[in-house]
């Protein structure tokens, strides 16, 4: 379950509510969740507890979609879906490799973003897209100057801030998806102490430098 309480109709938020029947018909979307795309939706519902808050994120959708976004919709994908798998949101990356495919990336594509840098599918500016990502989500920004170079020779500076604006943009919802737990992000922390077979605490290495004494 999310870690926040969350609010459906009762609400009574008209912004949430077109939304609620666009993604769950006439059910309640708490105690019926289920979208089509196989998520629980309670990334909308959590978000609904601060109607302003569902409303400014759901134009930051409408924005990325917008007709007057010069971006190719292949790089801004390739970027979200990046930038989901870096910062280790199921949701967000599950969810984006559905849009890259929309979009046109190819399947091949698709597989390699978790190991770009390997692969052999992507263009020169494919890569630099995919490079300017990990700088962005990884490196908090610190980006080289090669790989901006590439960016300039290839796209308008419009189109490297919109690139820029939404992949940092899908960073903070992969981030909130996790902290919060929301959506395929509702998982347990997998690092934790595994108990040894036998009772008490062993210090391994200590028994390695007994050895070694």
């Amino acid at each position: 379950m999310p870690r926040l309480k969350q609010a459906g109709r009762e609400m009574e938020n008209p912004y949430a509510d077109q939304i609620f029947d666009i993604l769950f018909g006439d059910r309640d979307p708490v105690k019926q969740p289920g979208t089509a795309t196989g998520t629980p939706g309670n990334w909308w519902t959590v978000f609904n507890i601060v109607p302003d808050a569902f409303e400014h994120t759901t134009k930051g959708f409408q924005f990325y979609r917008s007709d007057k976004r010069q971006l190719d919709p292949k790089l801004r994908e390739l970027g979200q879906t990046r930038a989901g798998f870096s910062v280790g949101s199921q949701f967000v990356f599950s969810q984006h490799c559905k849009a890259s495919r929309d979009a046109g990336l190819s399947e091949a594509q698709i597989e390699a973003i978790p190991h770009w840098q390997v692969a052999d599918c992507f263009s020169e500016l494919e890569r630099a897209i995919l490079a300017y990502a990990d700088a962005l989500v990884l490196q908090r920004g610190r980006v080289p100057d090669g790989v901006f170079a590439v960016l300039k020779a290839h796209l308008s500076d419009e189109e490297i801030l919109e690139f820029t604006y939404v992949t940092c943009t899908y960073m903070m919802h992969g981030v909130m998806s996790r902290a919060l737990r929301l959506e395929y992000d509702d998982v347990e922390e997998r690092v934790t102490e595994i108990a040894a077979p036998e009772a008490g605490s062993i210090d391994v290495m200590s028994m390695v430098d007994g050895e070694d004494s």
